[in-house]
């Protein structure tokens, strides 16, 4: 599985999920590596990874277990490599696009984890299996921002660079797009590093009547200490969500609930939040797009949701066609009326205000 970071450091750690098997998870062997993210080779030796010191883990059935930590000395925008040798028969938990290639090996051929070449490796998918967090190890790091939300986060048009045209792998959402903003424009003494936990399909709300099965259970309160609080040095997470839950049918007011709550367990752990809009979608009814702007009312009150977060994103306003408001700007639409293409996603990391979102940074 490769992973781009978004800053570099002298060492890694890996966690490796089980969140949704029914059965033990055995890994037989681990290693990371340095990556040009374009095939299975590695660009280096694969160093071991260990968990409590052995090369063997079993990860129980519903848990995520964290390696240790493996010298690896990585810089910005670097891809790793993590191999993981699997034994007997899994039904591996797996976060479905990966927005790029990963690759496998066919079953019953070994383990190859500590290959540099990756002729083995004679599968692909374009999910990420398995592996659920990549931590790097670095102390000038002032602490690390999470973006938290559905689709529009997870970096669905990412590769979307026009009609017919696509450019997977090339690490283009907005996301990517803030941490290259964060190395290029700050300097190191005032620099985070930038994670992304979008997982399509989720919504804030847990209530919302037409959740799709595959989702249900994932709203935002329900994944927040697996996949934000449990995350190492979170200072500030920025908060993209409500554009599912007014599809799946919740009102305002359900939203804003959803929201309050998140909000307060992230505060109470001394996490700052920074929340955009709804953005805008076509296929909202007039209903939706009142309880839209009620959410974005809220969310606008003093510039910190009346008191409940940390600051503003703008991301409806960049999106909005001014001809049609209640639609996405032509230049910036994937032609789903939902998701920002490359253009856009590059745009939604401009508007990001980088002396608000590192004021949560570590003094």
């Amino acid at each position: 599985m490769i992973t781009h970071l978004s800053q570099g450091g002298d060492a890694v750690r890996i966690r490796v999920q089980n969140t949704f098997g029914r059965t033990p998870l055995t890994v037989d062997a681990a290693t990371v590596a340095p990556s040009s993210g374009q095939d299975a080779s590695t660009e280096g030796r694969p160093r071991p990874v260990t968990f409590d010191g052995r090369r063997r883990v079993v990860v129980p059935a519903g848990g995520e277990v964290w390696s240790d930590t493996a010298a690896l000395r990585t810089g910005a925008q670097d891809d790793v490599a993590v191999s993981l040798s699997i034994s007997g028969t899994v039904t591996p938990g797996r976060h479905e696009s990966a927005f790029r290639t990963n690759y496998l090996t066919a079953p019953g051929t070994g383990d190859h984890t500590a290959d540099a070449d990756g002729t083995a490796y004679t599968e692909s998918t374009g999910s990420t299996l398995l592996v659920s967090a990549v931590d790097v190890r670095n102390p000038r790091l002032r602490g690390s921002l999470v973006a938290y939300g559905s689709s529009v986060v997870d970096g669905t048009g990412s590769t979307n660079c026009g009609p017919d045209c696509s450019r997977p792998g090339a690490d283009l959402r907005w996301t990517d797009d803030l941490a290259r903003r964060i190395t290029s424009e700050l300097p190191a003494a005032r620099r985070v590093a930038v994670a992304n936990a979008g997982i399509g399909g989720t919504t804030s709300a847990a209530t919302c009547p037409g959740i799709g099965e595959p989702v249900r259970g994932l709203d935002a309160a329900a994944r927040l200490e697996r996949d934000v609080l449990a995350l190492h040095g979170v200072t500030g997470v920025l908060y993209y969500y409500g554009t599912n839950d007014l599809a799946a049918g919740c009102d305002a007011a359900q939203i804003l609930e959803s929201y309050r709550e998140v909000f307060r367990r992230l505060r109470a752990e001394g996490i700052k939040v920074y929340v955009t809009p709804i953005t805008p979608r076509p296929g909202y009814s007039d209903r939706n797009n009142r309880d839209r702007h009620d959410v974005g009312t809220f969310v606008a009150k003093w510039n910190n949701c009346g008191g409940t977060c940390d600051g503003v994103l703008p991301f409806d306003q960049v999106l909005r066609d001014p001809v049609r408001p209640n639609s996405i700007n032509p230049p910036y639409d994937t032609g789903d009326g939902v998701h920002a293409n490359i253009a856009g996603q590059q745009a939604l990391a401009d508007i990001v205000s980088l002396p608000m979102v590192t004021s949560s940074a570590r003094r």
